[in-house]
């Protein structure tokens, strides 16, 4: 494929045009449904998504622009070990469904806005709870990060070149920012039943195209025994260990995410939760599942690209195939309305969560006496001043998308045992839950970061995520500290 060859022509440049105008009227149509003007009609659609909604806004936003470019390409670099992502996919819905209907029915009883708002609830902490969310933004500025960056790479490469990756971050971010802006969480999820079908059927599509194209499994299967002996290789014992440590991390990380437990508290009833989630438990199958094939069937066919070739292996094949077949431009234009449907509808849920932190968690203690029209007005310019911090590090920042997933889920995950064992274990002490919290999320920043500036500070100790291992001391200081500690009389059973 010509580097400088545009994958999509005036056709594809209209459908895009109208798919992203679509999402500009369905964010003013938002804006025209909003009942009130309050934190929970804005950030929470007023608690009043259905089904359907509810199914689509989840799956969208759970399934991002990593799951189409990220997720191939970590399985074209790392082979059939990287199936582990179809596992901790099913594991995070699973983990989701053993607390969110009881999440919800407290956040329905005492009007919860954010995950802070359940942590200050149960514990009484002021500071356990300003770092939960402290911890929640860092880790979802890195999530806006990844997907940023992501869309750019995908504007660049299938227009040869003409939109610069900057370019492409800067326009999508602007109209998500208006969407958003116009109507907040019902915009979001209506735009997201859109984006969610586009999804849905982008995958299905790319990964049907692909295989038929590129000989189907079996030869897949003989051209990586000839190019990737390394596919075939058994696994040893440090791979089991980083296995082990991802499935935990992952699932853990990616079940908390802030907008993920906002979808809970949005939900119209319990029902419409556990219906959702019983779908949900299936999408991996038919998401995840098929972009790690895809990138497998890219290891086969162009073998040999670096770290960051093997970032665009998706766009790379499908470009090969429209110099071959002309027609099939339309699967490149599906895969890019795909892509963009993916990622603008993490980036915007991800922002409007953090947009909710800043106000309600770390604002609105300070200012008691603001009104909820003030407070979702001060929402709304966060929301505009944090994506013109992240559009240039976006830009410029090196690192590869799975490392930054990585990072986001390790932080993310410290907060699992507040919130899990916090809503079934009665005992549970706040000190100690503070504690084990403050003491994962050094260990963690400790080996992340240290990383970074010396290789004598591993990344993956004994080839384990240093989340991981915050997460077991986490975890002792909790159960040692509730069982040896005194019942604090700050800390509410729910």
């Amino acid at each position: 494929m010509n580097p400088e060859q545009p994958l999509i022509g005036p056709g594809g440049i209209v459908v895009m045009g109208i798919y992203v105008s679509s999402l500009l009227v369905l964010g003013w149509l938002g804006r025209k449904a909003q009942r009130e003007k309050t934190l929970s009609d804005f950030y929470l659609g007023g608690r009043s998504l259905g089904f359907f909604v509810l199914l689509l806004t989840m799956y969208a936003t759970q399934y991002s622009g990593n799951t189409l470019i990220g997720f191939s390409a970590t399985a074209y670099r790392n082979g059939f070990t990287f199936l582990v992502a179809v596992s901790f996919m099913i594991g995070v819905v699973a983990l989701q469904f053993l607390f969110a209907p009881r999440l919800h029915r407290l956040s329905r009883k005492y009007q919860f806005i954010t995950l802070s708002d359940f942590i200050q609830h149960r514990f009484r902490h002021r500071w356990f709870t300003v770092l939960v969310s402290i911890t929640g933004i860092i880790a979802l500025l890195n999530y806006i990060l990844t997907n940023l960056k992501a869309i750019g790479l995908v504007a660049e490469t299938i227009t040869g070149g003409r939109i610069s990756m900057a370019e492409g971050i800067i326009a999508l971010s602007v109209i998500i920012l208006v969407y958003e802006t116009l109507g907040g969480l019902r915009s979001v999820a209506w735009t997201d039943v859109i984006q969610g079908i586009i999804l849905l059927v982008g995958c299905f599509v790319i990964f049907t195209v692909i295989l038929f194209a590129y000989d189907g499994t079996s030869g897949i299967s003989e051209t990586l025994k000839q190019n990737r002996l390394d596919f075939w290789e058994p696994l040893r014992g440090a791979d089991y260990r980083l296995w082990l440590s991802t499935l935990i991390v992952v699932c853990g990380g990616i079940a908390i995410y802030p907008h993920a437990i906002q979808r809970i508290y949005a939900a119209a009833d319990g029902d419409t939760i556990k219906k959702a989630y019983s779908v949900m438990l299936f999408m991996p199958l038919v998401t995840t599942l098929l972009m790690i094939f895809v990138g497998w069937v890219g290891a086969a066919k162009i073998p040999g690209l670096d770290r960051a070739g093997s970032e665009s292996i998706t766009l790379l094949m499908l470009g090969r195939l429209v110099e071959q077949f002309p027609a099939m431009q339309i699967v490149i234009v599906l895969f890019m309305a795909a892509v963009f449907a993916a990622i603008m509808s993490t980036v915007d849920s991800a922002l409007l969560s953090i947009s909710s932190m800043i106000t309600q968690d770390l604002y609105r203690p300070l200012k008691p006496n603001a009104t909820e029209e003030q407070l979702t007005r001060l929402g709304k310019f966060v929301s505009w001043l944090l994506m013109g911090l992240i559009i240039p590090l976006a830009i410029y920042l090196p690192q590869t998308i799975w490392r930054l997933i990585e990072i986001k889920v390790e932080l993310l995950v410290q907060a699992l045992p507040a919130l899990l064992l916090g809503l079934y274990w009665r005992r549970l002490n706040t000190r100690a839950a503070f504690v084990g919290f403050a003491a994962g999320t050094v260990i963690t920043l400790a080996f992340t970061v240290g990383s970074f500036f010396t290789d004598a500070i591993p990344s993956k100790p004994f080839n384990m995520h240093a989340g991981f291992w915050g997460l077991m001391v986490n975890l002792l200081i909790v159960f040692v500290g509730s069982r040896t500690g005194d019942a604090n009389p700050r800390s509410r059973h729910t």
